[in-house]
């Protein structure tokens, strides 16, 4: 990935290209080629884990995908598997924001140049089954600010309110 990014922008400094090389071999992003895919259709589950949406999970869908390019890489090689990389990422590796910059690591950035603490996350409500749990996480900033978001699992409901904070702080 890092040499795809390279090719792409062979003028980009490491700070411009780290930011870009994380967005796109993170587990989401893994997630989507595997749903691209459609490689939860061929997922071998157990019973419970077909029972509660195994075949849609986020993580297990960046795992597998993750499971292919390594079985890929062992069997055939690094060139092969650089292949189907690069043919399964496709136009991610050139669109990718230039700022592709998580939330949380905005609002961590926003806050430490202001000198302040890096932004607690807090679980305010976990409703639904273990299987299917919701989240609703509120960010906060040492100097009262906070922001609230829900979503189905800590990491994406943590995102969320740091986009809803950084969104608020921008309109002030």
């Amino acid at each position: 990935m890092a040499e795809a990014l390279i090719e792409a922008d062979p003028d980009a400094s490491e700070g411009a290209l780290a930011p870009r090389f994380n967005t796109l071999v993170r587990k989401e992003t893994c997630a989507d080629v595997a749903r691209q895919i459609d490689l939860g259709a061929v997922l071998k589950l157990g019973r419970s884990e077909m029972l509660s949406g195994g075949r849609r999970k986020e993580a297990l869908l960046g795992d597998a995908m993750e499971a292919i390019i390594a079985a890929v890489y062992r069997d055939a090689g690094f060139e092969t598997a650089r292949d189907l990389v690069l043919r399964l990422w496709g136009d991610r590796i050139t669109t990718v924001k230039a700022d592709a910059r998580d939330a949380k690591t905005a609002l961590q950035e926003w806050a430490q140049a202001r000198k302040q603490p890096p932004p607690k996350y807090t679980v305010v409500e976990r409703k639904g089954p273990d299987h299917e749990p919701v989240f609703t996480i509120e960010a906060g900033l040492s100097s009262g600010e906070t922001a609230q978001a829900t979503a189905g699992s800590k990491r994406n409901a943590e995102q969320a309110a740091a986009t809803a904070l950084l969104k608020r702080l921008e309109t002030k």
